[in-house]
């Protein structure tokens, strides 16, 4: 198991980040499902757990098998998807995903939303054992780069950018620690891969895509803040639903056009 907390900021409040995040996932999953590849939505619903109380469930199918290192395609059918398991208790939330293909391959996310700049040590509570293990990644969305393999050409210049509707930004050199307001996204990720002799390699394949998918998410959501910082939670939700569908509708036809070709 190879266990690493990410701590990201934002110039939100909790709830504001709440909408912006919704919107982001939304928007960006739609955005990237496309060629047969995306994300289609199986559930989503109210839930609610004793300790946390009332929150949002989702499950989702992630198919994505072209965005992998050649190395896994080669290990894998033409065609499969991941399947992510949410449960939001804004604001905390708990995620997990897991192949169907892969038995003994896990990722679990736990996440914690606080109003502070990451001064946070140990949020998670985590044990002795786990936090002698556990790497500290401090992401930076205005200056930290991007993998070879995610990198879409030109970085933005978050130093440059400023919110007509809020007047937030630039992010310039030191904005974590002068920005107000200001919040935090601490997760605490696990990876569970138990199989001899590809047991790191795949650990910290998956590490450096979820650092990746981290700071491609939220540099949208903060390039998108004037489309979404006027919306209460029951606007995004409508949004969300209603990408949901258009989404669903897409990438299952496309999906299934290449499961038929894949065949013949």
């Amino acid at each position: 198991m190879y266990v690493r907390t990410y701590v990201r900021l934002w110039v939100h409040i909790l709830g504001q980040y709440q909408i912006g995040q919704l919107y982001m996932i939304a928007r960006h999953s739609a955005e990237q499902s496309k060629g047969g590849e995306g994300v289609e939505v199986v559930e989503n619903r109210p839930c609610h757990d004793d300790e946390h109380g009332d929150g949002q469930f989702t499950e989702k199918r992630i198919y994505l098998t072209r965005r992998l290192p050649s190395w896994v395609q080669s290990m894998i059918p033409k065609i499969f998807y991941v399947t992510e398991k949410a449960w939001n208790y804004y604001p905390f939330t708990i995620t997990e995903y897991t192949c169907s293909f892969v038995p003994k391959f896990i990722i679990k996310i736990d996440t914690r939303y606080e109003n502070n700049n990451g001064c946070t040590e140990n949020i998670m509570n985590l044990e002795p054992e786990l936090l002698s293990q556990r790497e500290v990644d401090s992401i930076d969305i205005a200056v930290d780069t991007l993998s070879s393999e995610a990198s879409t050409g030109i970085p933005e210049d978050f130093s440059k950018f400023v919110s007509a509707k809020t007047g937030r930004g630039p992010l310039s050199e030191g904005w974590r620690e002068t920005s107000q307001p200001i919040m935090c996204s601490y997760k605490v990720v696990k990876v569970f891969f138990e199989v001899w002799g590809l047991q790191t390699k795949v650990e910290t394949s998956v590490h450096k895509a979820i650092r990746d998918i981290l700071i491609q998410g939220h540099r949208a959501a903060f390039r998108w803040i004037d489309e979404w910082y006027a919306m209460n939670l029951e606007d995004v939700r409508k949004f969300e639903y209603q990408l949901q569908a258009e989404t669903n509708k897409r990438v299952l036809s496309e999906f299934h056009g290449e499961s038929e070709t894949a065949s013949n």
